[in-house]
């Protein structure tokens, strides 16, 4: 027990502490949303219902959409493009470990199972981080579409207008600000890291470099 949460520590407080968020947005939310229907002299929801509200929905899957567009982009553009002196990045050289051919130890005795099948299994695994990023990117932004759709509708209809198609929505500048509102701060946040890391130093974490590396050497 005490081993399993040492070796695995750092996914156990991430996922401890998504939910803590989570359940504090659903609350302030809930609240928040009530608020609000109160103020235009509408019903209010229990909190069951309100986590299905599109009010809910858009602003949860809004955030993942930008988050994993964020890691996807990253994960494929650090395959092509470098930045030297970075800890984020390849060196300028390229790095053999990384990009070489798997096949060349797909008979080692611990080599992963579509590894050692080859074929269709080993090129869907050797891809497949960068498909599971772009399918959950993917996944969140149909979520955020049919959640703001649901949350815009509602908001036509309390001022006497008609609600909007799914597919209506997406064509608004509405739908479009809250995406690029998300997605800038995600770039400029990754971008920050890519060039703070040439530079700066936090020992003990191997989002950096060793203290004692020069500017000049990429983390690889």
């Amino acid at each position: 027990m005490r081993k399993g949460l040492r070796d695995n520590g750092l996914s156990i407080v991430l996922f401890g502490l998504f939910a803590i968020f989570l359940l504090g947005q659903g609350l302030t939310g809930w609240r928040t949303y009530n608020a609000e229907q109160r103020e235009h002299q509408e019903p209010t929801v229990g909190l069951g219902s309100y986590l299905t509200s599109g009010h809910f929905v858009e602003a949860t899957f809004e955030n993942w959409e930008s988050e994993f567009l964020q890691m996807a982009a990253y994960v494929l553009l650090t395959i092509w493009l470098v930045q030297k002196g970075s800890s984020e990045s390849k060196p300028p050289g390229g790095d053999p470990e990384r990009d070489a051919d798997p096949r060349s130890v797909s008979e080692a005795e611990r080599a992963p199972g579509p590894l050692r099948r080859g074929g269709w299994q080993l090129r869907l695994y050797e891809n497949s981080l960068g498909i599971a990023l772009v399918l959950l990117f993917g996944l969140s932004f149909i979520l955020h579409a049919l959640g703001g759709a649901r949350a815009f509708s509602a908001e036509q209809v309390a001022h006497g207008q008609l609600p909007v198609s799914v597919m209506r929505f997406v064509t608004t500048s509405t739908f479009w600000f809250q995406s690029f509102q998300n997605w800038q701060s995600e770039f400029v946040a990754v971008g920050s890291i890519v060039v703070l890391t040439i530079f700066l130093r936090q020992k003990g974490s191997p989002e950096s470099k060793p203290v004692a590396a020069s500017d000049d050497e990429t983390g690889g």
